[in-house]
């Protein structure tokens, strides 16, 4: 009798520890799901760093010619960054906004921690080129020249994207057809020849003086002219069409 009360005791009492083992599984499983949760809350999105790139790569490539498009690179999904509340985007110094960059992502606040993400700023525009062969020292005219539609950020540095960048100018070279404009193959026609004698205009108050002077530089339109007058005095004019060189007072 004693050996079945027993028994009975034990089975109350594997009852009951089964009760509290489960018990205390279901909490350990609560607590492992809100950490779970908790930790995921607590990393940085990577789609939200991507879109954060892509803005201010859009942001800073207003202003340039063309249509501009934003390719943002990958991110690695495996860094456990911490969730940011306070994102700086830049671009390293003396990065240019053209082509293949890499964007530095910094976080201040709450916790500090940076990267760099990959992207591509394309900018599809016009650009011009030779509509026939062009020989050195031609001065370029409108029908010399023909706008071509293309990818501006795969082109060589200081291609021409506007016409008045080429028209009236003279090319320091031969070149052929269908070859894209440089502004470093191009220079303004040289309206005032070192030795020449100019006419050389003083504006002032109330008078206007004209003369003739011997210029001591070569110059285009606009720029800065140094001339001597009969008397030997040295004096520094804007060059102007027609062989005149202007002072004013």
């Amino acid at each position: 009798m004693n050996s079945v009360v027993n028994n009975l005791s034990k089975l109350r009492l594997s009852k009951r520890h089964a009760f509290w083992i489960s018990l205390v599984a279901i909490q350990c499983g609560i607590i492992s799901s809100a950490h779970a949760t908790q930790s995921t809350d607590d990393r940085q999105n990577v789609s939200e760093l991507r879109e954060s790139v892509k803005q201010f790569l859009i942001r800073e490539s207003t202003g340039l010619p063309g249509n501009v498009t934003v390719e943002v690179g990958s991110v690695d999904s495996r860094l456990n960054l911490a969730s940011c509340a306070a994102l700086e985007t830049s671009l390293p110094a003396g990065s240019r906004l053209w082509g293949k960059v890499n964007v530095s992502v910094r976080c201040v606040a709450p916790t500090r921690w940076s990267l760099y993400i990959p992207a591509t700023v394309k900018v599809s525009g016009n650009y011009y080129v030779t509509a026939r062969a062009v020989m050195q020292g031609q001065t370029i005219g409108a029908e010399d020249i023909t706008a071509v539609l293309g990818d501006l950020t795969s082109m060589s540095n200081g291609v021409v994207t506007d016409a008045s960048q080429a028209l009236g100018h003279t090319t320091t070279m031969s070149l052929g057809a269908g070859i894209a404009l440089r502004q470093d193959s191009l220079r303004l026609q040289q309206i005032v020849i070192q030795g020449q004698t100019i006419r050389l205009i003083s504006n002032g108050s109330g008078f206007r003086v004209s003369t003739e002077a011997q210029a001591l530089n070569s110059a285009s339109e606009g720029q800065l002219v140094k001339v001597k007058i009969s008397s030997g005095q040295v004096l520094s004019g804007t060059a102007k069409p027609g062989g005149v060189v202007e002072v004013n007072n």
